[in-house]
């Protein structure tokens, strides 16, 4: 058997810490915790930064290394720094060397990279060797060489291969959100469709959960599935729970592609052990004739400014949608006119459907309206002064031009705030790899030696 304490769904949300305590009393055999994904957009790919605040990253991590210590396993991060790019794995390590030195810990560091050169990525694709997943863009040569950052997900061989290093603790780059769970299980001789389930089940912690804010949960992996276990002290693991996370992040609630094959659970079976427990068996793993890795890839999308007008007179309310099409019009005639250049302006109606657009089919209009400015553009400057402007149309534009000219409010001034370089997300894509580890970089090293 093969026990994985899961702190959270990632590094930087926070954790129940009695849950986490209960969860080192049960002995695990190794930590794991993820470190981020693509949820929170192309952003922190494309610039190698965390999303989640270097305090609250530290302090977490900070506890969890002292779990670890006690527990005397590893401790192992997927994805670390939100994104997984090398400069957000680089900027956790260096968070690692602080603690060690202000903790006086002795350890030893293994870190695996995922990022991938741009140029290397190029030639393999007109070498054949990436090719697209479905609904992916199109894409060239060019594509990659453009992209700021390339990253390949790992899965768990690049894990396992961390591991085998006999670290502490290891800090990998993009991983599948499944890998750094299910690799200490496989390489255990546990079953693989088991392995692989009960990761894809922890991924995010106590999310399958009646208590998902409580953080930590416990997977205990043997030779025929596994058995998942809440730690929190009110939290409830069920079949509805447990069984429903196959739809989190899924298009097929039944199958999961991994690098390397792919899990079916169209056989499972869930069963409650008791009101806090559920024991899953019948998983598949289906190995793959060929080895690929997914690659995720950002490149500068331009640069943003963004505006924002509140609306409360309730006859442009009823007609805010008149309103924003003509200002929408009459300022990009006057942008394309006094401006030039390629851009786009958006006017999104909070309130009204500003979450879903098209896709809200029964809006509910209240009494006031914010109407987002986005204006993108190829350079800075050509965002603000398209931005500028959009002002006055979003002060002062009437209904009609027989009518009073309006004043409707800005809640600050200036009105515009510049986003800067905003990313895109430019690929769907698989690597095709001969040997695992080709495409990724493991290195050690021993701190507080």
């Amino acid at each position: 058997m093969v026990k994985v304490l899961i702190p959270s769904g990632a590094l930087g949300l926070g954790y129940d810490r009695a849950a986490l305590a209960r969860g080192i009393a049960e002995k695990p055999d190794i930590i794991a915790i993820d470190g981020g994904s693509t949820d929170s957009g192309p952003h922190y790919l494309g610039t190698g930064t965390s999303k989640y605040s270097r305090g609250s990253t530290k302090a977490e991590w900070r506890e969890l290394m002292a779990a670890r210590a006690e527990a005397g396993v590893p401790l192992i991060i997927g994805t670390a720094g939100t994104c997984g790019a090398d400069d957000a794995v680089d900027w956790l390590v260096e968070i690692t060397r602080e603690i060690a030195a202000e903790t006086g810990a002795s350890l030893k560091l293994a870190v695996l990279k995922s990022g991938q050169s741009p140029e290397a990525m190029a030639q393999a694709f007109e070498a054949g060797r990436i090719t697209p997943l479905a609904a992916a863009p199109e894409v060239t040569a060019e594509t990659f060489r453009e992209c700021s950052n390339i990253v390949a997900l790992a899965g768990a061989e690049q894990v396992q291969a961390a591991l085998n290093t006999g670290a502490d603790i290891v800090i990998a780059g993009r991983t599948t959100d499944t890998a750094i769970i299910s690799a200490l299980p496989l390489a255990r001789g546990c079953h693989a469709g088991g392995a692989w389930h009960g990761a894809k089940i922890g991924e995010c912690g106590a999310l399958a959960t009646t208590s998902p804010n409580s953080g930590t949960i416990l997977i205990a992996f043997d030779e025929t599935g596994f058995t998942m276990t809440p730690m929190g002290a009110e939290a409830r693991a069920t079949p509805h729970t447990v069984s429903a996370h196959m739809l989190y992040e899924n298009s097929d609630p039944y199958i999961l592609y991994e690098p390397g094959g792919h899990l079916d659970v169209r056989g499972a079976s869930y069963t409650a052990l008791d009101d806090r427990q559920v024991r899953v068996e019948g998983s598949e793993w289906v190995p793959s004739d060929t080895y690929t890795v997914k690659l995720e890839g950002a490149l500068l999308g331009g640069y943003q400014t963004v505006s924002l007008a509140l609306v409360c007179d309730p006859r442009y309310v009823a007609h805010i949608r008149e309103w924003c099409d003509d200002i929408h019009a009459k300022c990009s005639a006057k942008a394309r006119d006094r401006v030039g250049g390629e851009f786009t302006m958006e006017l999104r109606l909070i309130g009204v459907d500003a979450t879903l657009g098209p896709l809200d089919t029964a809006p509910v209009v209240g009494s006031e309206v914010g109407v987002l400015g986005i204006v993108t553009a190829p350079t800075e400057a050509q965002s603000r002064e398209v931005a500028k402007m959009l002002n006055p149309y979003l002060l002062h534009h009437p209904l009609t031009e027989q009518e009073e000219m309006p004043t409707f409010a800005f809640p600050f001034s200036p009105a515009e705030m510049s986003r800067g370089a905003i990313y895109e997300f430019c690929l769907n894509h698989v690597l095709e790899l001969d040997d695992p580890m080709a495409a990724f970089t493991l290195t050690t090293e021993e701190l507080g030696a």
